[in-house]
């Protein structure tokens, strides 16, 4: 064993060793990760980081293009689906797509450069309460850290269904500085001396106060989390909703490879998604209260009747008309997504046309009731943030942000007798204008009330906690609806990792989420944060998925009130208690030069 132990320690005199590092650290993260669960590595996954926090200690630029090189590694291996995304979405070749992965590591990693160098710092000039620096300096690169597609080590804890309920509390900042915290009373804990510590009263006092503070932190959190969970897990609904998602795995491009012309393409998905719909309801034996169609799930045109979106040739009444056909033949409310439009300024110039992102709920007398308009758009996917960069990437969409964080409600329809209607299926939607369907239907249509509201969120909107944090003030919803397109990024981990970054927006929220994708995975979450086991498509699909979803009556959480108000006070104590340490230090330097 003392061979292997020299060994290593020449090992890390050499360049391979920090190479070892950045690969240590980038595959322990991704398998910690979905879809993996490999959660427990995920408390050896910086010792990649301390090794080299260790070895270049106080050589700031070093750690500086270190951290960097950590970033572009984690996005390589964990990240790889930016590559399959640039090359289908963006068009670009192998290399290109390549290069751009690597550079998302770079803009995108901060977190890593700022751990290193700031723990460095701290640990060297302080000296003492290392477990405490690393802790702290590990939460506050991950707060700091800017990330287009936002990720914390807590998420990679969150697998621990019991930790994980501890984000009602101190949200995914707080997961992470546990995995700081302990990683490093690991990396500092040599399993081979257990035997020589036990012998020695001394040694083994030392190690319980290395341990004293990191073991009672995971107490209260294991405590915390084993309290929440009984605490929720048998919980009472005040009611329960019946949901059918639909996953029509919708053409990108209505360019087609076998020769069939664009209306045949989107007329054939509109036609397959419109039975899919009949396939479930029939298959169910019953009506859904919520039929849930995803982002880009009608891909390119909107249900919005106005006179800009006939005149750019957007508005299709068959659409309309099928989205109304729905919600009267199954006195169902119908979410789905579909592209908006409006001048950026009063001009008619082409130049000055933007879009957005919405999504819009239909009542069960198929009438079209509020809509939300995506607001956290994707930087050179949806929006560039100069105009002149338009033109360097054509296919990134000219969306704008919506404005509005009010919530949009579903409907209740009073009970009537069924009337002998023949539904209005796709096929007989032709040469059909909406008021007509809407008319034909008014035998089926029965007095609407407002039943309750729901959190509406678009694509990586879900995985943003400060972001969906903004929705409070306008209601207590009943329920978070998640509409997303992953079908840029193939079968690749990207969707499994997506669903598992939004899954703990159920546990702050107390809230079922209900998740409607393109292509996959489409599911639900409860509110403890569970996935139900049975209900998740496959990837590159075409199916439903039906659950009975609760509707829980509970007031905001801690985290939905306040936020990361407990990491922030961390982070500034922190700041304060060893930004004095260090005045301190300087102080007595130059007492004892002038003495």
């Amino acid at each position: 064993m003392n061979s292997f132990l020299h060994r290593f320690k020449e090992f890390q005199k050499t360049l391979a060793f920090d190479v070892f590092c950045f690969l240590w650290t980038g595959v322990f993260c991704f398998i910690s990760f979905a879809p993996f669960y490999l959660t427990h590595f995920v408390w050896i996954a910086p010792f990649g980081l301390f090794w080299m926090a260790h070895k270049y200690s106080g050589r700031y630029w070093r750690l500086l293009g270190y951290g960097f090189l950590f970033g572009v590694f984690f996005y390589a291996i964990a990240f790889h689906w930016i590559h399959h995304m640039a090359m289908v979405f963006g068009n670009f070749p192998w290399i290109v797509a390549f290069i751009l992965l690597l550079l998302a590591g770079v803009l995108f990693g901060a977190k890593f450069p700022l751990f290193l160098v700031s723990y460095s710092f701290l640990s060297r000039r302080v000296g003492k309460h290392s477990v405490w620096v690393a802790g702290a300096c590990g939460m506050a690169a991950d707060m700091l850290g800017y990330q287009l597609f936002p990720w914390y080590w807590g998420n990679l804890l969150a697998g621990n269904i019991i930790l994980a309920q501890t984000v009602e509390i101190t949200g995914v900042y707080g997961l992470s500085f546990l995995v700081f915290v302990i990683s490093y009373t690991l990396f500092e804990t040599n399993p081979l001396h257990i035997v020589e510590i036990l012998k020695s009263k001394e040694k083994r006092t030392h190690f319980a106060r290395f341990w004293a503070l990191p073991f009672a932190l995971l107490a209260i959190f294991l405590i915390l989390g084993t309290s929440l969970y009984i605490k929720w897990k048998n919980v009472t609904p005040k009611k329960t909703l019946e949901v059918l998602v639909v996953q029509p795995n919708a053409p990108m491009s209505i360019r087609d490879e076998r020769g069939r012309s664009p209306r045949q393409v989107i007329e054939e998905h509109m036609a397959h998604m419109d039975k899919m719909v009949e396939d479930a309801v029939q298959k169910a034996g019953k009506n859904p209260d919520l039929i849930v169609l995803p982002e880009a799930g009608i891909p390119y045109y909107s249900a919005r009747k106005a006179p800009l979106m006939e005149t750019i040739g957007m508005y299709w009444p068959r659409f309309d008309s099928l989205m109304i056909s729905f919600a009267n033949r199954y006195r169902a409310n119908v979410l789905f997504n579909e592209i908006d439009a409006a001048y950026k300024k009063k001009s008619s110039g082409k130049e000055y046309l933007r879009y957005f992102n919405n999504n819009v709920v239909y009542d069960p007398n198929g009438v079209r009731r509020e809509a939300y308009q995506k607001q956290y758009l994707v930087m050179f996917g949806e929006t560039m943030p100069f105009e002149f960069m338009y033109d360097l990437s054509p296919q990134t969409g000219r969306f704008d942000p919506g404005e509005s964080f009010d919530l949009l409600h579903y409907y209740s329809s009073a009970p009537k007798e069924p009337a002998p209607l023949l539904p209005i299926t796709w096929e007989r939607t032709e040469g059909l204008d909406a008021d007509f369907v809407r008319n034909y239907y008014a035998p089926l249509q029965s007095e609407i009330k407002e039943a309750g509201p729901f959190l509406p969120l678009i694509c990586y909107e879900v995985i943003v906690p400060e972001f969906v944090r903004k929705f409070k003030d306008s209601g207590n919803p009943e329920f978070i609806a998640n509409l997303t397109n992953d079908k840029w990024y193939g079968t690749t981990t990207e969707s499994d990792q997506h669903f598992e970054l939004g899954r703990l927006r159920a546990i702050e929220w107390r809230r079922w989420i209900v998740r409607s994708t393109n292509s996959g995975i489409s599911g639900f979450v409860d509110h403890v944060g569970r996935f139900i086991p049975g209900k998740s498509t496959g990837l590159m699909t075409a199916e439903t998925t039906w659950q009975q979803i609760q509707v829980i009556d509970s007031p905001p959480g801690f985290y939905v009130l306040y936020g990361d108000l407990i990491p922030w006070i961390l982070v500034v104590l922190t700041a304060v208690y060893y930004g004095n340490l260090l005045f301190q230090q300087r102080r007595l330097k130059s007492m004892e030069k002038t003495a």
